[in-house]
């Protein structure tokens, strides 16, 4: 489900806070400045942001969804592979960064103990916002384990995006690729392992864990061959 709007001001204290997030981090010290600078009352200033610069690295974070989601919408993707088109989304994804060092510091905010659930709610959030995009039709465990991957896969480009100094992040590109062909080549043993009754038993507590929850009932059941493979 796509993220509502962010609020007009939210934005413009999003928008202040980023220069001093280099310095300060995402910190409160970067918050209060982006108050005076937009200038608004520090009381209102909570309410839109309870935990002050958290909430507005969140509202970064979702920015950033919505322009890749905008991106994708208005992208021509009929004659890709459904997973050249997981491929792009990514890319958009990355593109959709305007300020590596917010995404730097974000990073180390959302890794911090506390702060994890936070940081694996908007990883989540991104996959699930490419899965929808893209037009995804699977439920129950299918949809599940379709965003638990690309929540990974995400996470692993992030990490591998923020140390790359190639130039317009070609290896970066590259890293993108090779991640997604590893998720291809768990799909074929996954497929095999499922196929072989001595070896079923080792795939099903993934399944035994999740087959208590339903995911929403957005189409119809369709049972695709793979987790990235082109619906037939």
């Amino acid at each position: 489900m796509p993220n509502p709007p962010i609020d007009p001001v939210k934005n413009q204290l999003l928008d202040a806070i980023l220069p001093h997030v280099a310095f300060d981090g995402w910190s409160p010290s970067a918050f209060d400045a982006a108050v005076t600078e937009v200038g608004i009352d520090p009381a209102p200033a909570k309410t839109l942001c309870p935990r002050g610069a958290v909430d507005l690295a969140v509202a970064y974070h979702e920015r950033g969804d919505a322009a890749m989601v905008a991106a994708l919408k208005k992208a021509d993707l009929s004659e890709m592979r459904f997973r050249d088109k997981v491929a792009h989304a990514l890319r958009l994804r990355i593109k959709a960064i305007d300020d590596k060092e917010a995404v730097r510091r974000g990073t180390a905010l959302f890794s911090l103990p506390h702060m994890a659930a936070d940081g694996s709610k908007l990883i989540w959030g991104t996959a699930d916002a490419i899965w929808d995009a893209l037009d995804d039709p699977s439920r129950d465990i299918n949809w599940y384990t379709k965003r638990v991957t690309l929540s990974g896969v995400y996470a692993s480009v992030v990490l591998y995006w923020l140390g790359d100094d190639s130039f317009e992040a070609q290896a970066t590109d590259a890293f993108i690729d090779r991640r997604i062909d590893d998720v291809m080549q768990f799909e074929k043993v996954k497929a095999r392992v499922k196929g072989n009754p001595l070896l079923k038993p080792f795939i099903g507590p993934l399944d035994k864990m999740l087959s208590g929850i339903k995911a929403p009932p957005k189409v119809p059941d369709v049972d695709l061959p793979g987790m990235w493979r082109d619906p037939t």
